[in-house]
């Protein structure tokens, strides 16, 4: 049994050639197990340290008379069979059943055959507490029969890849593995029986058992057709191991267990009596009649007290969320209950001064749905009830969008509930009502923005998060001016999760420049080990209401901290800032644009954002005309170099007086402004020349200082 590989017998005497299978000397269990950590050292190791330690404790109850179980319990667990084959209907409800009862009746020992268990080894003969029965729901709460059929291609076999539990590749993806024990029902090539997963494996989502159909009760594979090869996979699946312990005969392997004996290598056939090999030559020899061989099917009828044990202790170790599982659970169906699934529209900001809900819903009852009343409640006063008819049949869903809703500025919880389907009293009411907050601001042209306010953002500002991610928050005490900034405090904050602080829209015309400044605050945490992964701050543009989003800007690791390293959590000093720029020249007449903070944090330290400016520049008529201009002139003191467009090879400014001597050079070669500064004040009155010193040439302009 087992993952054992069978091929037919090719014979020219026509009388031998009779049922056509036998045992290989290879499982698929443990080939995919080393496929796995082939390129996986650190999961070997893992799997290894977990199997050990699970071992010791088992060898400690032992040794201690203990059992960790009462024998009056026993453990349901809910099945689902997933049957992908070219025609999944030629495999009947009835030959599912069959196969559960087998399962059944293998664990719990009453199956008839284990009358035939030997009187040597019947005081090793155990029964398992543990039970299974068909899924009566699906993971979202649908009633289930516990049989999913998937049509495959006609030429699909499938091996120990795992492809059959992927719809991707042609299979069928698992339902929950906390909560379902789920076996695949397919056609194995290479004449594979199946295979199982092992727990703590590394692969949560195949976790579970594959057997070939022919296996089932009734199937065309003669000697292996009473469905066994679910029952010695289940047995992998609860941590049993073979039990000639997969050493190629050399009697030094184990299968963890106590009171099987030593055995050379895989069983075949059907034996009688006692039959001893070179592990175990005398005595009463080896134990052919044990699930966990590759004996046929007529053969194989028992678990030893020690198998059982270890199938039970590996449920409450690796597998105890089974238990907790409502799958076994039949579904209450109602007349009439209509369910709200989702509320997908609107996003959380609007931009636009309305809106269009779009929803999801169920019916549960099961009576056909057609009418329903969907009342749209914005900040607690109903907007709109809108009568709903449809024919929506029992358990299906369906997507309904609403009208168009008019809204003013400000920030809103947007509510959705169902009444009355078909006119009567939903019978359950907890599933009718779904809420989210929105906000709609009309799109400004400049932000300037401290977080000195009262409220926890700004007025037009919203952070917008997943997966119960930390999100932005203000700090009070920290900041690069006033006493409060903007806070991303260190998480775990990876793998697809964000969080973003969102500006309000804005809008950029008739102007020559825009630009994003912001101050930031950052540091590295202290770690005792190299770091994956390293903090990064972008800010983040989207033209279409944040549908989607483009990188403006990204620093990272060094180019981002403004300290080099912090014990525990970073507060920033004064000093402990930097003011960035974004340059949104490209932005000017293209219509709305919404900004966004976005930080990957990998629990290193807080980062922080402070004084935050929107702003645009219009360009003096005779600056652009000029290209150079020096105001005011003539000045007082402080004057304006100032260059349009952005200066091309200037490698710097000077002042020099009249008679030759330089008073001012400030060197731009490391990256040129748009706007220098010069104080003359200390400077005599009198005429000064300004040189602007480009690679290619030089530009000059007279200022008078009075």
């Amino acid at each position: 049994m087992k993952c054992r590989f069978i091929r037919y017998i090719s014979v020219l005497i026509s009388f031998v050639c009779t049922s056509g299978l036998m045992a290989q000397d290879h499982c698929a269990t443990m080939p995919r197990l080393d496929s796995l950590f082939e390129n996986n050292t650190s999961l070997r190791k893992m799997f290894e340290q977990n199997r050990d330690n699970f071992n010791l404790r088992l060898q400690q109850r032992k040794a201690a008379s203990q059992k960790e179980t009462d024998a009056q319990i026993t453990y349901t667990i809910p099945v689902v069979f997933h049957i992908v084959l070219s025609d999944p209907s030629a495999i009947t409800d009835a030959q599912i059943q069959a196969q559960l009862d087998k399962l059944n009746n293998a664990f719990s020992g009453t199956d008839a055959d284990s009358a035939s268990i030997p009187a040597w080894f019947k005081s090793l003969f155990a029964k398992s507490k543990i039970r299974f029965c068909l899924a009566q729901r699906t993971p979202d709460g649908a009633p289930s029969t516990g049989i999913t059929r998937t049509t495959t291609s006609s030429s699909a076999s499938f091996t120990y890849d795992d492809k059959v539990k992927y719809a991707g590749s042609g299979g069928n993806d698992s339902w929950d593995t906390n909560n379902y024990f789920n076996v695949w029902v397919c056609r194995l090539n290479d004449n594979l029986l199946g295979y199982s997963t092992f727990p703590g494996d590394g692969v949560d989502d195949a976790q579970g058992v594959v057997i070939d159909y022919r296996t089932l009760p009734g199937g065309s594979y003669t000697n292996y057709n009473t469905g066994k090869t679910l029952c010695h996979e289940t047995g992998h699946y609860f941590n049993l191991y073979h039990i000639w312990g997969d050493d190629d005969g050399a009697c030094t392997g184990t299968d963890y267990v106590d009171d099987t004996p030593n055995q050379a290598n895989s069983s075949t056939g059907c034996s009688s009596g006692i039959k001893t090999d070179r592990c175990t030559s005398g005595g009463n020899g080896i134990m052919y009649q044990n699930y966990m061989d590759y004996s046929y099917d007529g053969c194989l009828i028992m678990f030893t007290t020690e198998q059982v044990e270890r199938m039970e202790s590996a449920l409450l170790t690796y597998r105890s969320s089974l238990l907790n599982s409502q799958g076994c659970t039949p579904v209450t169906l109602y007349d009439n209950d209509a369910a709200l699934l989702g509320l997908y529209e609107p996003a959380q900001r609007l931009c636009a001064s309305s809106y269009s809900p779009l929803i999801s819903i169920r019916n549960k009852g099961s009576e056909t749905l057609t009418a329903l009343n969907i009342s749209v409640i914005l900040n607690s006063e109903v907007k709109d009830v809108y009568n709903w008819t449809g024919n929506l049949a029992s358990w299906d869903t369906t997507s309904i969008r609403l009208p168009q809703y008019a809204i003013e500025q400000g920030n809103y919880t947007l509510s959705i509930k169902l009444s009355l389907p078909n006119g009567k009293a939903d019978e359950d009411t907890t599933n009718n009502a779904l809420s989210k907050t929105i906000l709609y601001y009309t799109p400004v042209t400049n932000v300037e923005e401290s977080f000195e306010g009262d409220g926890t953002l700004p007025q037009g500002w919203d952070v917008l998060t997943n997966e119960n991610t930390a999100g932005w928050q203000k700090e009070d005490g920290v900041a690069s001016t006033g006493k409060t900034s903007m806070q991303k405090t260190a998480d775990d904050y990876g793998n697809g999760r964000q969080a973003l602080l969102r500006l309000p829209e804005t809008y950029f015309t008739g102007v020559d420049s825009a630009y994003l400044t912001f101050k930031i605050a950052a540091a590295p945490a202290v770690s005792s080990g190299a770091q994956s992964y390293v903090d990064t701050l972008e800010v983040l543009l989207s033209r279409d209401c944040g549908a989607t989003y483009q990188s403006m800007y990204k620093k990272y690791s060094t180019s981002l901290y403004t300290k080099n390293t912090v014990a525990t959590t970073f507060s920033p000093a004064t000093t402990e800032w930097r003011k960035d720029t974004v340059n949104l020249l490209n932005y000017i007449d293209k219509g709305n644009i919404l900004l966004s903070f976005h930080v990957s944090n990998y629990n290193q330290s807080n980062i922080y954002i402070d004084d935050v400016n929107v702003f645009t520049v219009t360009v003096n008529p005779n600056l652009k005309a000029k290209g150079f201009m020096v105001t005011p002139n003539p000045t007082t003191g402080i004057v304006y170099v100032q260059f349009y467009p952005a200066p091309e090879k200037l490698q710097a400014v000077q002042v020099y007086t009249v008679t030759g001597q330089l008073i001012r050079n400030i060197n731009t070669s490391g990256g040129a402004l748009n706007l220098y500064t010069i104080d003359l004040a200390a400077q005599p009155s009198g005429m000064y020349i300004v040189r602007a010193v480009f690679k290619d040439r030089v530009e000059v302009r007279k200022i008078i200082r009075k």
